[in-house]
Parts: C-alpha cells; sequence; structure tokens
C-alpha cells in the first residue's frame, strides 16, 4: 500500500459549477459507526451541504448520509450536524476569509485517506450566471480542440 492511500467515496460535481474555489482543506469528521459503515456503501449525498464556524468549530451541515440498513437500535440522524477536525490556524484563517462577503465553505469530495475519513473543503465565492456559462463554454471548447488533435494525431 502507497504512503498515502486514497479511495474516493463521493464529490461534490455541483461546487465547481455553482463556486470559484479559491482554496481547499482537508478535515477529518466525526462520525458514528453506523454512518461509517453507510459511507463505505457509498451512501452519502453532498445536496444542498456546507460548513460553517460557530465557537471556533467547523461543522457540516446538511450532509445526508443514508441509515445503515442492518443497524437497528442504534442508527444515526441522516441529516445531523456534524463536526470538522481541522487545526485551529486553519481555523482562525477560515474565519478570517468568511467574514470577507461572498466566501463560503463547500464540501467538496469525501474520501478514505489511510483508513481515515476525510471531507475536502473548499473556500469558494459563488458564481454568477454569466460565470457559469463561461465555464461551460470553455469546457466545450477544450473538448472540441481535444477532439481534433486526437483525430489529425492518429
Amino acid at each position: 500500500m502507497p504512503a498515502d492511500y486514497i479511495k474516493l467515496i463521493a464529490s461534490n460535481k455541483k461546487a465547481r459549477h455553482n463556486f470559484h474555489i479559491d482554496a481547499e482543506y482537508e478535515a477529518g469528521i466525526v462520525l458514528v459507526g453506523s454512518e461509517v459503515k453507510s459511507i463505505r456503501e457509498g451512501r452519502v449525498s453532498f445536496q444542498d451541504s456546507y460548513a460553517d464556524i460557530r465557537r471556533g468549530e467547523v461543522f457540516l451541515r446538511q450532509l445526508h448520509i443514508s441509515p445503515y440498513k442492518f443497524a437497528y437500535n442504534d442508527n444515526h440522524e441522516p441529516m445531523r450536524t456534524r463536526k470538522l477536525l481541522l487545526h485551529k490556524a486553519e481555523i482562525s484563517k477560515l474565519i478570517g476569509k468568511i467574514k470577507e462577503r461572498g466566501y463560503t465553505l463547500v464540501p467538496l469530495k469525501i474520501y478514505f485517506k489511510n483508513d481515515k475519513i476525510k471531507v475536502l473543503l473548499g473556500l469558494g465565492k459563488g458564481k454568477k450566471l454569466y460565470d457559469k456559462r463561461q465555464s461551460i463554454k470553455e469546457r466545450d471548447v477544450k473538448r472540441d480542440m481535444d477532439r481534433d488533435r486526437k483525430k489529425y494525431s492518429a
């Protein structure tokens, strides 16, 4: 096994479409046992999820982790608020950035790193409609160029 074994569980594809991501932060997440088992099955949804800072701690809100079907008595609440684990220096840097107008913390990916579940947070500003159109246009142009390059090189 390599030094940093990373296995992607889920990614938030809408985040990069809706936000300009300026910085990324890796955070641990506090979970209960049935949540870990459900995440191992890939039963997690990022829809409308975000992170916020309260009393010097970072919390992940609106992340949906489906209940584990084999846990009967002690199953978790699917939409509960989960604490994220970051260093104090990172949290204070985030507090300074979030106080600026328009910045928000958005979860980008959830993955296993050396058998621990990690969340990749993105510090981003919301895109306007014309920014989204520009991103789509750039992606389409790049795809066409790659297609032409492949056609003429073969």
